[in-house]
């Protein structure tokens, strides 16, 4: 396993700074830090920005070597700058580029509260998991916001009887809890 685990993060660009999903988000960056995470995400604002935020923070307080905060841009969306928390910032051309790379760069993946753009990521890794064309990865959706959606879809997979990626996807209620989980799957310690 690697030193830094990359965790890539999902969610939403419309959280502004102080708002309780910004805080959220920020905390998360923090903890994965401090656990020894590197963090990838999509680069701009909102909660890609909180975490980004988070994660510098951190590892500037504490000197934290050898963590990447990583933004994967895309010139479809024009003139818009990556957050100034990005330390690596990877340009992409078009939206399936951003999220094959989002997806290739994860040893994890968390997702926060978000519409439908974060629906579509989390649906994307659940089906290149599930059909083979990705390694199996731990995958934590932080918040209950996902409770009745994760719910939802486990029962429609039990229904069929089908090994699926959606049946090992874990709910956090917290940023801390989030962590543990990772730390866990991804590194056999317990949580």
């Amino acid at each position: 396993m690697k030193d830094h685990p990359v965790i890539t993060l999902f969610g939403s660009s419309r959280p502004q700074e102080g708002s309780e999903e910004y805080l959220l988000a920020e905390e998360l960056g923090r903890r994965l830090a401090e656990a020894g995470f590197s963090i990838c995400n999509g680069g701009y604002g909102g909660t890609m920005e909180a975490a980004s935020r988070g994660a510098a923070e951190e590892k500037e307080r504490a000197g934290r070597s050898g963590i990447r905060i990583i933004g994967i841009t895309c010139t479809v969306f024009g003139e818009r700058k990556p957050n100034p928390w990005i330390e690596e910032n990877i340009t992409t051309v078009s939206l399936f580029d951003r999220l094959q790379r989002l997806l290739s760069l994860g040893d994890a993946y968390v997702v926060l509260r978000g519409g439908t753009g974060t629906l579509l990521e989390l649906a994307l890794v659940w089906e290149l998991i599930n059909k083979r064309m990705v390694d199996r990865r731990p995958i934590v959706l932080l918040g209950s916001f996902w409770e009745r959606l994760l719910e939802t879809m486990k029962d429609e997979m039990e229904r069929e009887g089908r090994p699926d990626p959606v049946l090992s996807t874990s709910v956090a209620p917290a940023p801390a809890e989030c962590v543990q989980l990772l730390t866990s799957q991804l590194r056999g310690e317990a949580s």
